[in-house]
């Protein structure tokens, strides 16, 4: 029973997987902290930072087990009202700990009880003695000398993360030698590049674009979702510029999210070149001092524009104005892991409780978003033909059946690019799957090189010379001989590496580039690439997601899917809606400039219906017939899931979990709800862990949730709980 107390009672939100929030007593010592402040705890036996999100009278614990706030480290509220009352509402709708929803919200520094001030970028740079002085004269001190002389070739300075970029080892000691040597001093600098004094003129707008904008604009100061459909090379970023300068001169602030840090460079650039504002960026390339720095920047409204990834729709502004979020359909702005909350759902919901409009941006918008324009609760704004007299590239299905392959290329599609070239155009090549082959494999004895840990197969990469699974991330040697048999072993498949290759030998006088996430782990090295494709130095292009979407390469007239038969058969009922926003961003990478593009598709299958659609109708007949498909199935949109996923060391024991958990659900009756399983998950074995899935359908997400609501807290009570790791995914987008 609660019970009253004569002193202000502090509500918590601590940093773990419990839910609800901590009663603590007020500091000994000082005012009572305010809502929204961040302050230090005893819980356990650690000390942890925790946040204020509320005060009262009463508590279930007696006094004697309230432990005193130990200090307060924000004097006003870190987090206003209206953001600390949406990750409330993320909290309660994603089923998920409200202090882990918060800890989401902060930056690492502030999560750790750093103060919230900004001190600028540290740069090192050479002092006047450090530029007299030769490298070579450090002979017994090479990483200083390497050191100095990448400081040397840029006077301007350089962060601690461009110089790890630039050295095979940890600079910090090298720096310090020098720094003690007098060679080298640090200083900070604004954290925030300030606006160029000289900007380009403003493209002029066509009608389409200027109606979008005028409709974008009549809506601030207040709430309203746009879904701006336009089609590849429509001029869908022109439209957020010239909608986010009118926000900027009604003084107030625009959030942009983008769903890869891939998009984030030339986007910025882009924005950079045009808005008169200093524009903070936040992604997980940062390090811990720049994402400290933008996100107070963001929150003070230095910062007139907010670019980021997913993360950033926590970030908090002073002076709301505008929320874009752009390609809307993009699954990587749902967290898949932790907290599986989805960015755009949260920008829309964010948008309504903060009176601002909202902007989802997509050439292939989301059967989601589609269905809500389709209900009347989003405004669809469309944007029918390319920007600047570009006409759209012709789409042409290659049946590759029977047909002879060289390394994954037809010899229809080797004629293609080599038309193409010689017209002085560029080539890209689409292959999702990274490596140079899928599968190494034993053609005596069928022996196949599976990963020891997870239900798949090693994929061969052949530059490391390893063998590494693309799941789990263990990896290993090449064995020279079959372990089973001793024959020679063979790979099997194709991977942007072994095409790239193939490139060579086809094509060895045009320069081929390779970009996916193993050609641009280090630092810079994506833009480095993406600046060679725009100046020209390089003429085809191969790679993998990171290319397909968002990317402005005037040259490229020709685009290719090598195997669009990867997401033609799935048990995921949303393979083929991904598979068709592919295609359709794949293909929009092409014909950008006024040469025409051209667009092909190898396929075993050239008679698939949605193959017909894309080519028919384009993306809107596909949406439509989907939307009808869906329907007719009670799927996303018009009726709502939640998966609980268990798994463990022992196969059996998820299943046995996910079966108590179901009759449990059933024994209250909940309106409405059709539990789907307990089945292993598509891939089983994943990490060495066993793993099994419940699907919990709801025509009405209410119902959903109402029942997730007195469910979810008793399944740490169930027989079997200890024995499994379980969590839930509400609305969830990969059903693998």
């Amino acid at each position: 029973m609660p019970r009253s107390f004569p002193a202000s009672i502090v509500q918590v939100a601590v940093p773990t997987p419990l839910h609800g929030h901590f009663d603590y007593l007020p500091p000994t010592q000082g005012p009572l902290p305010t809502v929204g402040a961040r302050v230090r705890v005893p819980f356990g036996r650690r000390r942890v930072v925790g946040l204020v999100v509320g005060h009262g009278q009463t508590s279930d614990l007696p006094e004697g087990r309230l432990k005193h706030i130990e200090a307060v480290l924000d004097e006003t509220p870190l987090l206003d009202t209206p953001l600390l009352n949406l990750l409330r509402w993320a909290a309660d709708y994603y089923h998920h700990s409200l202090g882990d929803v918060i800890s989401t919200a902060l930056p690492n520094n502030l999560r750790q009880g750093k103060a919230a001030m900004a001190r600028g970028i540290e740069r090192y740079r050479l002092t006047q003695a450090g530029q007299a002085t030769a490298p070579d004269t450090l002979t017994r001190a090479p990483r200083q000398a390497s050191v100095l002389h990448r400081l040397q070739t840029h006077p301007e300075g350089l962060t601690l993360e461009q110089l790890r970029a630039d050295q095979d080892s940890e600079p910090r000691p090298a720096l310090k030698a020098l720094i003690d040597k007098g060679l080298v001093a640090s200083h900070h600098q604004p954290c925030l590049e300030p606006p160029r004094v000289e900007r380009p003129d403003a493209p002029v707008l066509n009608e389409a674009q200027q109606l979008a904008v005028s409709r974008i604009t009549a809506s601030l100061g207040g709430f309203t979702c746009h879904l701006l459909e336009g089609v590849t090379g429509s001029g869908k970023t022109e439209v957020y510029l010239h909608a986010i300068e009118q926000v900027l001169e009604r003084g107030l602030q625009c959030l942009v999210l983008v769903p890869e840090i891939a998009l984030t460079p030339q986007l910025l650039e882009r924005f950079r070149q045009r808005l008169n504002t200093p524009i903070a960026v936040l992604h997980s390339s940062l390090n811990e001092g720049e994402r400290h720095c933008a996100w107070l920047s963001a929150r003070s409204g230095e910062a007139g524009v907010i670019i980021g990834t997913r993360s950033a729709v926590f970030v908090p502004w002073a002076r709301p104005g505008l929320v874009i979020v752009d390609e809307e359909h993009d699954s990587s702005l749902k967290q898949q892991e932790g907290f599986r909350y989805h960015a755009r759902d949260l920008a829309v919901m964010r948008g309504h409780r903060e009176a601002v409009p909202v902007v989802l941006g997509s050439a292939t918008p989301s059967l989601e978003s589609l269905g809500n324009v389709e209900r009347g609760q989003y405004q669809r704004i469309e944007l029918p033909g390319r920007a600047g007299g570009a006409v759209a590239p012709r789409l042409k299905v290659l049946d590759v059946r029977q047909q002879f392959m060289d390394e994954g290329l037809s010899t229809a599609l080797l004629d293609a690019m080599q038309r193409h070239l010689e017209a002085d155009g560029q080539v890209l090549l689409f292959l999702n799957r990274r490596g140079f082959a899928p599968a190494l494999i034993c053609h005596d004895c069928g022996w196949v090189a599976d990963c020891h840990r997870c239900d798949a197969r090693m994929t061969w990469h052949a530059g490391a010379r390893r063998l590494r699974c693309h799941h789990c991330g263990h990896e290993t040697g090449i064995p020279v001989r079959c372990p089973s048999c001793g024959s020679a072993l063979a790979p099997r498949g194709q991977g942007t590496e072994r095409i790239e290759q193939a490139l060579h030998k086809h094509f060895p006088q045009y320069p081929a580039i390779r970009i996916d996430r193993d050609s641009t782990r280090r630092k810079g090295s994506l833009e480095s690439a993406l600046e060679g494709v725009r100046e020209g130095r390089y003429r085809i292009l191969v790679g993998t997601q990171m290319l397909a979407k968002g990317h402005d390469f005037p040259n490229v007239t020709l685009a290719a899917i090598l195997d669009a038969d990867q997401g033609l058969f799935s048990v995921d009922f949303r393979a083929v809606e991904r598979l068709a926003q592919t295609i359709i961003q794949v293909a929009g990478r092409s014909g950008r400039a006024l040469r025409a593009g051209e667009v092909m598709i190898q396929t075993h299958q050239p008679d698939h219906p949605l193959l017909s659609s894309l080519l028919g109708g384009g993306y809107t007949a596909f949406a439509r017939t989907a939307l009808t498909e869906r329907r007719e199935a009670a799927l996303p949109p018009y009726a709502s899931l939640a998966l609980l996923r268990a798994e463990a060391a022992d196969a059996q024991a998820p299943l046995a979990f996910l079966e108590k958990a179901r009759d449990h659900l059933q024994s209250l009756s909940p309106p409405g709800i059709h539990p789907w399983g307990p089945a292993p998950a598509p891939m089983e074995r994943r990490a060495g862990r066993y793993r099994a899935h419940l699907l919990l359908h709801a025509p009405r997400r209410q119902d959903l949730q109402q029942a997730l609501t007195p469910w979810l807290p008793e399944l740490t009570r169930l027989p079997g709980a200890r024995q499994v790791r379980w969590s839930i995914d509400v609305d969830p987008v990969d059903l693998t």
